[in-house]
Protein backbone atom coordinates (compact mmCIF):
# COMPACT_ATOMS: atom_id res chain seq x y z
CA UNK A 1 0.00 0.00 0.00
CA UNK A 2 1.32 3.66 -0.24
CA UNK A 3 2.72 4.06 3.23
CA UNK A 4 4.17 7.47 3.38
CA UNK A 5 2.76 8.80 6.92
CA UNK A 6 4.38 5.90 8.86
CA UNK A 7 7.21 5.34 6.35
CA UNK A 8 8.24 8.96 7.54
CA UNK A 9 8.53 8.24 10.94
CA UNK A 10 9.76 5.00 10.52
CA UNK A 11 12.59 6.13 8.25
CA UNK A 12 13.12 8.00 11.02
CA UNK A 13 12.55 6.30 14.31
CA UNK A 14 11.60 2.59 12.99
CA UNK A 15 8.26 3.03 15.02
CA UNK A 16 6.04 0.79 12.92
CA UNK A 17 7.01 -2.58 11.17
CA UNK A 18 5.40 -2.00 7.92
CA UNK A 19 7.62 0.78 6.71
CA UNK A 20 10.73 -0.28 8.61
CA UNK A 21 11.90 -3.00 5.89
CA UNK A 22 12.31 -0.37 3.00
CA UNK A 23 14.55 1.76 5.08
CA UNK A 24 18.44 2.02 5.44
CA UNK A 25 20.50 4.83 6.15
CA UNK A 26 23.37 5.11 8.65
CA UNK A 27 23.76 5.31 12.55
CA UNK A 28 24.34 8.97 13.31
CA UNK A 29 25.20 12.13 11.90
CA UNK A 30 27.92 12.27 13.23
CA UNK A 31 29.64 9.13 11.33
CA UNK A 32 27.70 9.54 7.93
CA UNK A 33 29.78 7.49 5.41
CA UNK A 34 30.86 9.12 2.02
CA UNK A 35 29.34 7.59 -0.74
CA UNK A 36 30.81 5.07 -1.81
CA UNK A 37 32.60 3.80 -5.41
CA UNK A 38 29.42 0.97 -5.29
CA UNK A 39 26.86 3.46 -4.95
CA UNK A 40 23.30 3.53 -6.42
CA UNK A 41 23.75 5.45 -9.57
CA UNK A 42 20.30 7.24 -8.36
CA UNK A 43 22.26 9.96 -6.35
CA UNK A 44 25.63 10.04 -8.69
CA UNK A 45 26.52 13.69 -9.27
CA UNK A 46 26.46 13.14 -13.17
CA UNK A 47 22.97 12.19 -13.37
CA UNK A 48 21.17 14.80 -11.24
CA UNK A 49 21.82 17.95 -9.96
CA UNK A 50 21.50 17.51 -5.84
CA UNK A 51 21.23 21.03 -5.22
CA UNK A 52 18.69 21.71 -7.25
CA UNK A 53 17.00 18.55 -6.57
CA UNK A 54 16.65 19.94 -2.82
CA UNK A 55 15.50 22.73 -4.48
CA UNK A 56 12.78 21.22 -6.13
CA UNK A 57 11.56 19.11 -3.41
CA UNK A 58 11.32 21.92 -0.88
CA UNK A 59 9.07 23.59 -3.40
CA UNK A 60 6.86 20.41 -4.12
CA UNK A 61 6.55 20.05 -0.55
CA UNK A 62 5.11 24.03 -0.64
CA UNK A 63 7.17 24.89 2.56
CA UNK A 64 6.67 27.69 3.85
CA UNK A 65 8.23 30.48 6.49
CA UNK A 66 7.52 28.85 10.02
CA UNK A 67 7.07 25.43 8.80
CA UNK A 68 8.55 22.48 10.97
CA UNK A 69 9.99 19.95 8.66
CA UNK A 70 11.18 16.16 9.16
CA UNK A 71 13.64 14.93 6.47
CA UNK A 72 14.22 10.96 6.30
CA UNK A 73 16.25 8.39 4.09
CA UNK A 74 19.42 6.57 5.10
CA UNK A 75 23.29 7.85 5.40
CA UNK A 76 23.52 6.71 1.38
CA UNK A 77 21.83 9.65 0.67
CA UNK A 78 22.87 11.85 3.60
CA UNK A 79 24.14 14.57 0.76
CA UNK A 80 20.70 15.00 -0.81
CA UNK A 81 19.14 15.39 2.85
CA UNK A 82 21.77 18.02 4.22
CA UNK A 83 21.05 20.15 0.63
CA UNK A 84 16.99 19.74 1.90
CA UNK A 85 17.94 20.52 5.05
CA UNK A 86 19.67 23.80 3.80
CA UNK A 87 16.75 24.91 1.60
CA UNK A 88 14.10 24.22 3.93
CA UNK A 89 16.20 26.87 6.49
CA UNK A 90 16.74 29.41 3.88
CA UNK A 91 12.88 29.03 3.48
CA UNK A 92 12.51 30.18 6.85
CA UNK A 93 11.29 26.70 7.89
CA UNK A 94 12.95 24.54 10.49
CA UNK A 95 14.38 21.17 9.50
CA UNK A 96 15.23 17.92 11.42
CA UNK A 97 16.88 15.69 9.37
CA UNK A 98 16.58 11.56 11.05
CA UNK A 99 18.35 9.01 9.75
CA UNK A 100 18.02 4.67 10.42
CA UNK A 101 19.65 1.74 8.92
CA UNK A 102 19.26 -1.74 8.44
CA UNK A 103 20.72 -2.84 11.67
CA UNK A 104 18.50 -0.62 13.69
CA UNK A 105 15.34 -1.66 11.64
CA UNK A 106 16.13 -5.32 12.44
CA UNK A 107 16.98 -5.04 15.88
CA UNK A 108 13.94 -2.48 16.37
CA UNK A 109 11.96 -5.72 15.76
CA UNK A 110 13.17 -8.96 16.85
CA UNK A 111 15.56 -7.45 19.86
CA UNK A 112 12.21 -5.58 21.26
CA UNK A 113 9.72 -7.91 23.24
CA UNK A 114 6.72 -9.17 22.20
CA UNK A 115 4.78 -7.43 24.82
CA UNK A 116 5.30 -3.87 23.22
CA UNK A 117 4.01 -4.72 20.13
CA UNK A 118 0.77 -3.54 20.74
CA UNK A 119 2.21 -0.51 23.22
CA UNK A 120 -0.08 2.56 22.01
CA UNK A 121 2.85 4.89 19.81
CA UNK A 122 2.79 8.07 22.01
CA UNK A 123 5.77 9.44 20.14
CA UNK A 124 4.41 8.51 16.77
CA UNK A 125 1.43 10.83 17.85
CA UNK A 126 3.25 13.48 19.30
CA UNK A 127 5.05 13.93 16.03
CA UNK A 128 1.62 14.20 14.75
CA UNK A 129 1.32 17.55 16.14
CA UNK A 130 4.54 18.96 16.04
CA UNK A 131 5.78 18.68 12.04
CA UNK A 132 3.76 20.31 8.97
CA UNK A 133 5.99 19.08 6.28
CA UNK A 134 7.81 15.39 6.06
CA UNK A 135 10.02 14.77 3.01
CA UNK A 136 11.52 11.03 2.70
CA UNK A 137 13.94 8.86 0.61
CA UNK A 138 12.70 5.51 0.49
CA UNK A 139 15.47 4.39 -0.73
CA UNK A 140 15.52 0.79 0.37
CA UNK A 141 18.47 -1.66 -0.30
CA UNK A 142 17.42 -4.64 1.23
CA UNK A 143 14.07 -6.97 0.28
CA UNK A 144 14.43 -9.44 2.88
CA UNK A 145 15.25 -7.53 5.74
CA UNK A 146 12.32 -9.07 7.92
CA UNK A 147 12.52 -12.52 6.55
CA UNK A 148 11.27 -14.86 9.43
CA UNK A 149 9.65 -12.30 10.56
CA UNK A 150 6.43 -13.90 12.30
CA UNK A 151 3.17 -12.74 11.18
CA UNK A 152 0.95 -12.21 14.36
CA UNK A 153 3.90 -9.64 15.54
CA UNK A 154 4.00 -7.93 12.39
CA UNK A 155 0.12 -7.81 12.05
CA UNK A 156 0.30 -6.19 16.32
CA UNK A 157 2.59 -3.72 14.84
CA UNK A 158 0.66 -2.98 11.73
CA UNK A 159 -2.17 -2.51 14.01
CA UNK A 160 -0.41 -0.58 16.74
CA UNK A 161 1.00 1.96 14.39
CA UNK A 162 -2.68 2.67 12.68
CA UNK A 163 -3.59 5.65 14.85
CA UNK A 164 -0.14 7.60 13.79
CA UNK A 165 -1.31 7.52 10.14
CA UNK A 166 -4.62 9.06 11.07
CA UNK A 167 -3.09 11.22 12.95
CA UNK A 168 -0.88 12.65 10.40
CA UNK A 169 -3.78 12.50 7.70
CA UNK A 170 -6.15 14.32 9.99
CA UNK A 171 -3.69 17.01 11.19
CA UNK A 172 -2.71 17.78 7.11
CA UNK A 173 0.87 17.06 7.32
CA UNK A 174 2.21 17.64 4.38
CA UNK A 175 4.29 14.37 3.00
CA UNK A 176 6.33 14.10 0.39
CA UNK A 177 7.88 10.63 -0.71
CA UNK A 178 10.64 10.14 -3.10
CA UNK A 179 10.60 6.36 -4.36
CA UNK A 180 7.28 5.71 -4.84
CA UNK A 181 8.60 1.89 -5.92
CA UNK A 182 11.03 2.70 -8.35
CA UNK A 183 14.04 4.36 -6.16
CA UNK A 184 16.81 2.72 -7.90
CA UNK A 185 18.25 -0.05 -6.75
CA UNK A 186 20.54 -3.21 -7.54
CA UNK A 187 17.67 -5.59 -6.67
CA UNK A 188 14.88 -3.46 -7.84
CA UNK A 189 16.67 -2.95 -11.09
CA UNK A 190 16.98 -6.66 -11.95
CA UNK A 191 13.52 -7.20 -11.29
CA UNK A 192 12.35 -4.89 -13.88
CA UNK A 193 15.03 -6.44 -16.45
CA UNK A 194 17.19 -3.26 -16.89
CA UNK A 195 20.58 -2.01 -15.78
CA UNK A 196 20.39 -0.51 -12.62
CA UNK A 197 22.43 3.30 -14.27
CA UNK A 198 18.97 2.60 -17.13
CA UNK A 199 16.79 2.65 -13.99
CA UNK A 200 18.40 5.28 -11.92
CA UNK A 201 18.04 7.55 -15.11
CA UNK A 202 14.47 6.78 -15.73
CA UNK A 203 13.97 7.28 -12.42
CA UNK A 204 15.65 10.47 -12.23
CA UNK A 205 13.57 11.28 -15.80
CA UNK A 206 10.37 10.72 -14.20
CA UNK A 207 11.07 13.13 -10.93
CA UNK A 208 12.65 15.91 -12.96
CA UNK A 209 9.72 16.07 -15.52
CA UNK A 210 7.59 18.99 -17.08
CA UNK A 211 4.45 19.45 -13.83
CA UNK A 212 2.88 21.66 -15.43
CA UNK A 213 2.07 19.10 -18.55
CA UNK A 214 1.98 16.46 -15.94
CA UNK A 215 -0.85 18.39 -14.19
CA UNK A 216 -2.61 18.84 -17.48
CA UNK A 217 -2.55 14.87 -18.27
CA UNK A 218 -3.79 14.61 -14.88
CA UNK A 219 -6.52 16.90 -14.92
CA UNK A 220 -8.05 15.53 -18.20
CA UNK A 221 -7.82 11.96 -16.66
CA UNK A 222 -9.70 12.82 -13.35
CA UNK A 223 -12.37 14.55 -15.39
CA UNK A 224 -12.99 11.29 -17.73
CA UNK A 225 -13.46 9.39 -14.09
CA UNK A 226 -15.38 11.66 -12.50
CA UNK A 227 -17.83 11.93 -15.22
CA UNK A 228 -18.22 7.70 -15.51
CA UNK A 229 -20.61 5.12 -13.81
CA UNK A 230 -18.37 1.67 -13.90
CA UNK A 231 -14.55 0.28 -14.99
CA UNK A 232 -13.96 -3.29 -16.21
CA UNK A 233 -10.51 -4.32 -15.88
CA UNK A 234 -9.46 -7.14 -18.16
CA UNK A 235 -5.99 -9.11 -18.71
CA UNK A 236 -5.21 -12.27 -20.98
CA UNK A 237 -3.68 -13.12 -17.95
CA UNK A 238 -7.49 -13.47 -16.59
CA UNK A 239 -8.28 -10.71 -15.20
CA UNK A 240 -11.69 -10.07 -15.48
CA UNK A 241 -13.24 -7.28 -12.99
CA UNK A 242 -15.59 -4.37 -13.03
CA UNK A 243 -16.31 -2.22 -10.41
CA UNK A 244 -18.43 1.52 -10.04
CA UNK A 245 -16.62 4.58 -9.28
CA UNK A 246 -19.96 6.80 -10.02
CA UNK A 247 -19.73 9.78 -7.38
CA UNK A 248 -16.57 9.43 -5.81
CA UNK A 249 -13.61 11.68 -5.54
CA UNK A 250 -11.06 11.07 -7.97
CA UNK A 251 -7.65 12.54 -6.86
CA UNK A 252 -4.65 12.95 -9.07
CA UNK A 253 -0.54 12.57 -7.65
CA UNK A 254 0.93 15.19 -9.89
CA UNK A 255 4.31 16.16 -8.24
CA UNK A 256 3.43 19.48 -6.91
CA UNK A 257 0.84 20.51 -3.78
CA UNK A 258 -0.86 23.32 -4.82
CA UNK A 259 -3.24 25.82 -2.71
CA UNK A 260 -6.37 23.82 -3.41
CA UNK A 261 -4.71 20.26 -2.47
CA UNK A 262 -3.66 22.05 0.94
CA UNK A 263 -7.33 23.63 1.88
CA UNK A 264 -8.74 19.86 1.21
CA UNK A 265 -5.77 18.56 3.63
CA UNK A 266 -5.87 14.71 3.66
CA UNK A 267 -4.78 12.49 1.22
CA UNK A 268 -4.42 15.54 -1.62
CA UNK A 269 -1.43 17.07 1.23
CA UNK A 270 0.54 13.25 -0.03
CA UNK A 271 3.02 13.64 -3.17
CA UNK A 272 4.77 10.51 -4.41
CA UNK A 273 7.41 11.19 -6.48
CA UNK A 274 7.65 10.10 -9.71
CA UNK A 275 4.83 11.58 -9.95
CA UNK A 276 2.01 10.90 -12.28
CA UNK A 277 -1.10 9.05 -11.47
CA UNK A 278 -5.06 9.17 -10.85
CA UNK A 279 -6.80 7.25 -8.76
CA UNK A 280 -10.55 6.60 -6.86
CA UNK A 281 -12.24 4.48 -4.88
CA UNK A 282 -15.23 2.57 -5.41
CA UNK A 283 -18.92 3.00 -4.57
CA UNK A 284 -19.37 0.93 -1.27
CA UNK A 285 -20.59 -2.96 -2.33
CA UNK A 286 -19.00 -2.69 -5.79
CA UNK A 287 -16.65 -4.75 -7.24
CA UNK A 288 -17.33 -8.10 -8.37
CA UNK A 289 -14.81 -10.56 -10.65
CA UNK A 290 -11.15 -12.01 -10.90
CA UNK A 291 -7.85 -10.04 -10.47
CA UNK A 292 -4.51 -11.74 -11.00
CA UNK A 293 -0.95 -10.56 -10.46
CA UNK A 294 1.17 -12.20 -13.04
CA UNK A 295 3.93 -12.22 -10.87
CA UNK A 296 4.54 -10.53 -7.59
CA UNK A 297 7.26 -10.82 -4.95
CA UNK A 298 7.00 -10.89 -1.09
CA UNK A 299 9.99 -10.05 0.55
CA UNK A 300 12.42 -11.01 -2.54
CA UNK A 301 10.47 -14.75 -3.00
CA UNK A 302 8.41 -14.55 -6.51
CA UNK A 303 4.76 -14.96 -6.38
CA UNK A 304 3.04 -16.60 -9.55
CA UNK A 305 -0.41 -15.75 -10.31
CA UNK A 306 -1.67 -13.91 -7.15
CA UNK A 307 -5.77 -14.61 -7.76
CA UNK A 308 -7.63 -12.66 -6.20
CA UNK A 309 -11.44 -13.41 -6.12
CA UNK A 310 -13.69 -10.20 -5.40
CA UNK A 311 -17.98 -10.08 -4.77
CA UNK A 312 -19.57 -7.02 -3.53
CA UNK A 313 -17.12 -5.07 -3.29
CA UNK A 314 -14.96 -8.37 -0.76
CA UNK A 315 -12.30 -10.24 -1.32
CA UNK A 316 -13.55 -13.97 -1.33
CA UNK A 317 -10.30 -15.80 -2.14
CA UNK A 318 -6.49 -15.39 -2.17
CA UNK A 319 -4.75 -17.74 -4.38
CA UNK A 320 -1.06 -18.20 -5.84
CA UNK A 321 1.84 -20.52 -6.38
CA UNK A 322 5.75 -19.81 -6.12
CA UNK A 323 8.44 -19.43 -3.17
CA UNK A 324 6.33 -16.29 -1.80
CA UNK A 325 3.12 -17.15 -1.54
CA UNK A 326 3.08 -18.95 1.70
CA UNK A 327 4.15 -16.05 3.74
CA UNK A 328 2.36 -13.32 2.06
CA UNK A 329 -0.59 -15.41 2.73
CA UNK A 330 0.34 -16.74 6.22
CA UNK A 331 0.73 -12.40 6.75
CA UNK A 332 -2.21 -11.46 5.38
CA UNK A 333 -4.24 -13.94 7.66
CA UNK A 334 -2.57 -13.02 10.34
CA UNK A 335 -4.80 -9.74 10.03
CA UNK A 336 -7.87 -9.96 12.35
CA UNK A 337 -9.35 -6.85 10.39
CA UNK A 338 -12.04 -7.95 8.23
CA UNK A 339 -11.41 -4.03 6.36
CA UNK A 340 -8.42 -6.03 4.87
CA UNK A 341 -11.22 -7.61 2.56
CA UNK A 342 -12.63 -4.41 1.33
CA UNK A 343 -11.80 -3.35 -2.31
CA UNK A 344 -9.97 -0.33 -1.87
CA UNK A 345 -9.04 1.84 -5.24
CA UNK A 346 -8.01 1.92 -8.83
CA UNK A 347 -5.03 3.88 -9.75
CA UNK A 348 -3.79 4.85 -13.08
CA UNK A 349 -0.71 5.59 -14.04
CA UNK A 350 -0.43 8.98 -16.44
CA UNK A 351 3.93 9.96 -16.27
CA UNK A 352 5.07 9.44 -20.17
CA UNK A 353 8.80 9.54 -18.84
CA UNK A 354 8.37 6.10 -17.00
CA UNK A 355 8.87 3.41 -19.22
CA UNK A 356 9.38 -0.20 -18.25
CA UNK A 357 10.77 -2.76 -20.39
CA UNK A 358 8.34 -4.27 -22.91
CA UNK A 359 6.79 -7.63 -21.40
CA UNK A 360 7.98 -6.77 -18.01
CA UNK A 361 5.73 -8.86 -15.75
CA UNK A 362 6.74 -6.39 -12.47
CA UNK A 363 4.62 -3.53 -12.52
CA UNK A 364 4.62 0.32 -11.12
CA UNK A 365 2.06 2.75 -10.21
CA UNK A 366 3.35 5.43 -12.15
CA UNK A 367 4.18 4.31 -15.72
CA UNK A 368 1.49 6.07 -18.95
CA UNK A 369 -0.96 3.32 -19.17
CA UNK A 370 -0.04 1.34 -15.86
CA UNK A 371 -3.01 0.18 -13.65
CA UNK A 372 -3.23 -0.93 -10.40
CA UNK A 373 -5.73 -2.08 -8.03
CA UNK A 374 -5.97 -2.89 -3.96
CA UNK A 375 -7.86 -3.73 -0.93
CA UNK A 376 -7.85 -2.74 2.59
CA UNK A 377 -6.20 0.77 3.27
CA UNK A 378 -7.36 3.70 0.97
CA UNK A 379 -7.02 6.68 3.03
CA UNK A 380 -4.43 7.59 0.76
CA UNK A 381 -6.34 7.17 -2.10
CA UNK A 382 -9.16 9.25 -0.36
CA UNK A 383 -11.50 6.63 1.16
CA UNK A 384 -12.03 6.09 4.07
CA UNK A 385 -10.28 2.70 5.06
CA UNK A 386 -7.74 3.21 7.66
CA UNK A 387 -6.70 -0.10 8.20
CA UNK A 388 -2.53 -0.96 8.69
CA UNK A 389 -3.12 -3.51 5.81
CA UNK A 390 -2.89 -3.64 2.21
CA UNK A 391 -2.92 -6.18 -0.52
CA UNK A 392 -1.47 -4.35 -3.80
CA UNK A 393 -1.65 -6.02 -7.34
CA UNK A 394 -0.02 -4.65 -10.50
CA UNK A 395 -1.35 -5.25 -13.41
CA UNK A 396 1.08 -4.14 -16.30
CA UNK A 397 -0.51 -4.22 -19.93
CA UNK A 398 -4.31 -4.46 -18.49
CA UNK A 399 -7.52 -2.92 -20.88
CA UNK A 400 -9.82 -0.52 -18.92
CA UNK A 401 -13.07 0.38 -19.95
CA UNK A 402 -15.20 3.57 -18.52
CA UNK A 403 -19.06 2.92 -19.54
CA UNK A 404 -17.57 0.99 -22.62
CA UNK A 405 -14.92 3.39 -23.39
CA UNK A 406 -11.69 2.13 -23.80
CA UNK A 407 -9.59 4.47 -21.69
CA UNK A 408 -6.32 2.08 -21.57
CA UNK A 409 -5.56 -0.75 -24.18
CA UNK A 410 -2.82 -3.22 -23.76
CA UNK A 411 -1.13 -1.23 -21.06
CA UNK A 412 -1.28 2.47 -23.47
CA UNK A 413 -3.20 5.34 -21.81
CA UNK A 414 -5.34 6.49 -24.34
CA UNK A 415 -7.05 9.55 -22.84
Amino acid sequence: MKPPLVAVLATALCLSLTACPSQQPAASTADIPQPRQDAPAAIAEPLVDLEQLAQRLVANAAVKEGDTVMISGRGQDAVLMENIAVQVRRKGAFPLVAYSSDRLSKRLFFDVPEQYDTQPDALGLALAKVFDVGITLNNGTSENLFEDADPGRVAARSQAGEAVSQAFFNNNVRMLEVGNGLYPTAWRAQRMGMPEAELARMFWDGVNLDYSELQARGAQVKAALAAGNELHITHPNGTDFKVKVKGRPVMVSDGILSEDDIKQGGAAVAVYLPAGEVYTTPVPGSGNGRIVSTRDYFRGQAIDNLTVGVADGKVTSLTGSGPGFAGMKAEYDAVADERKNLFGFVDLGINPNIRLPAGSLVGNWVPAGAVTVGAGSNVWAGGDNSVAYGLTLFLPGSTVTLDGKTIVENGVLKL
